[in-house]
């Protein structure tokens, strides 16, 4: 058997029993390999291209991979043999909205709608003679929206969705902050149409680790997998200490202390990291694949 459909049926049987996956926002620094070679890896099962930082409200669209390439120069539709690599191993390639910093906003329920269309032309099923990645068709929509109006993400998510029916899933993801409710994302959660959500447990110190006290990160996983209806939730990390202001885990203690209480939750579907730059800085994904 070719080792490639080997590694593909071992994460396959590994979900079927409950096993946890990683996923990893990739994009953001460019000494940080290429989208191949972060999947590449064997570590990862989602990978987030971070981020389409502008849209909405009129504007057109663009996307920033650091240093990655320029996609003023049409430099960015490399990225489609990456996208495509990552795929045969199984693993599930999302375009990341929003982020830290940006211009993003949705105006209208027809803004909403715009944005839709032109997200499914652009990068996922649909077609277009202007898409920033190349033709390889992304598996779906990660909204990490922090900045901006609140409104409409719940109309886009809606529309997003409404393209499942042309034969492909359109896969939803969302990054919300770990207060609950999420004033960006909440709306939107509460649809039922998300698929995985990585809560970003970190940055917030009510409801993250802090030395010795892992009571407020546990109460606030609870709170989260018992109140949104999605398919899977994840618990977001920083994978090393400088790549958050406040909330890194050590591996020893996530996988001693966090871990085991989580994973007991039907809706645990494993660890988000921010970001592969950082990972590959402090080794973290390496040292919980086989707890998580």
């Amino acid at each position: 058997m070719p080792l490639l459909l080997t590694l593909v049926l071992v994460q396959t049987c590994l979900a079927a029993v409950g096993g946890g996956g990683i996923a990893v926002y990739w994009g953001q620094n460019g000494n940080e390999g290429t989208l191949a070679q972060t999947c590449a890896t064997g570590r990862f099962s989602y990978v987030n291209i971070a981020f389409l930082y502008k849209f909405g409200n009129g504007q057109t669209p663009e996307i920033n991979l650091a240093g990655h390439c320029n996609p003023d120069s049409n430099g960015c539709i490399a990225v489609s043999d990456g996208i495509r690599r990552c795929q045969r191993r199984g693993i599930k390639v999302m375009l990341s909205l929003g982020g830290g910093v940006g211009s993003y906003s949705l105006a209208s329920k027809e803004d909403a709608n715009n944005v839709a269309a032109y997200l499914w032309n652009n990068f996922l099923g649909g077609s277009s003679t202007s898409r920033p990645l190349g033709y390889a068709v992304l598996d779906g929509i990660d909204f990490d929206i922090e900045l901006g109006s609140t409104l409409y993400w719940d109309d886009l998510a809606r529309y997003l969705k409404s393209y499942d029916g042309t034969g492909r899933k359109v896969y939803l993801t969302g990054a919300p902050q770990c207060p609950f409710p999420d004033s960006f994302l909440g709306s939107a959660l509460n649809t039922g149409l998300f698929d995985y959500v990585w809560v970003q447990f970190y940055n917030n110190p009510p409801c993250q680790y802090t030395s010795g006290n892992t009571g407020n990160i546990k109460n606030s996983w609870t709170r989260w997998t018992t109140s949104i209806n999605a398919g899977k939730i994840f618990l977001g990390l920083p994978a090393a200490p400088q790549a958050a202001g406040s909330g890194f885990i050590p591996p020893k203690v996530l996988a001693a202390e966090i871990l085991p209480m989580i994973r007991k939750s039907p809706k645990y579907g494993g660890v988000m990291l921010w970001s592969k730059y950082w990972d590959d800085q402090a080794g973290y994904s390496a040292s919980i694949k086989n707890r998580v």
